[in-house]
């Protein structure tokens, strides 16, 4: 099967349709797929529904899509550095379905290893688990989440071969692992792209069985909130 691929469009050729669930990996900017990200703007895909931890910013990342309304809903956790984001849901043209963390990314795990749903604690009391099952254990109460199955997966890792084997650094590697494999599709952008067998196999974090393509990209790496102190 080939998976290399020479670009994040050819990547994402034949993929692509409106209405359809993008599961995206990163956090803040750290580890987003922004080429794929870029792709799936330029090719005008809408009504998207993406599960993501975060939305990007204005202009770069899952902002992008936001910017040329090609969202029409987001399943994240933090969302607070995007302006048009906040635009759009307070005039009603965006809808949010927002998850603790932690249970985003058990969410996409779940899905993954093929698992309709779980419980959890965490929301319970909360405006999260207004319309959820309520359930008991042990005299705790929890609620039932949804594992997320998506259409497409889209992730960025540090070092990929050519069988899709990937690696994440540090704080890519929360959210791109779990977002890898609930996707019917996972296509995944890599710094470095390696011939099989490069890779040390006790060091990768997600196996190629999950990985359908890969392309290396071309990476900006911005810092979202750049602090500085006095010399």
């Amino acid at each position: 099967m080939k998976k290399v691929y020479s670009s994040a469009a050819e990547a994402l050729g034949g993929v692509l349709q409106d209405g359809m669930l993008v599961a995206a990996g990163g956090f803040g900017l750290c580890g987003i797929p922004e080429n794929l990200i870029a792709a799936i703007r330029d090719a005008g895909t809408k009504n998207l529904t993406v599960a993501s931890n975060n939305a990007g910013v204005d202009d770069f990342g899952l902002g992008v899509l936001l910017q040329g309304r090609q969202v029409k809903k987001m399943i994240s956790s933090y969302v607070g550095e995007n302006d048009e984001f906040m635009r759009q849901y307070l005039a009603g043209d965006l809808e949010i379905e927002f998850n603790p963390q932690g249970t985003l990314a058990e969410r996409m795990r779940a899905g993954g290893a093929g698992i309709a749903g779980f419980y959890t604690k965490t929301g319970v009391g909360t405006l999260i688990a207004d319309g959820k099952e309520h359930k008991d254990f042990n005299g705790e109460t929890y609620i039932l989440e949804e594992g997320i199955f998506a259409d497409l997966s889209i992730v960025k890792a540090w070092k990929g071969d050519e069988a899709g084997n990937l690696i994440f650094r540090k704080t890519a590697r929360n959210f791109n692992p779990v977002a890898a494999t609930c996707g019917k599709v996972c296509i995944a952008e890599v710094e470095e792209l390696l011939p099989v067998g490069a890779l040390e196999p006790d060091s990768i974090h997600t196996p190629g069985i999950f990985v359908n393509r890969i392309i290396k990209g071309e990476h900006e790496k911005r810092i979202e909130q750049r602090t500085t102190r006095a010399a």
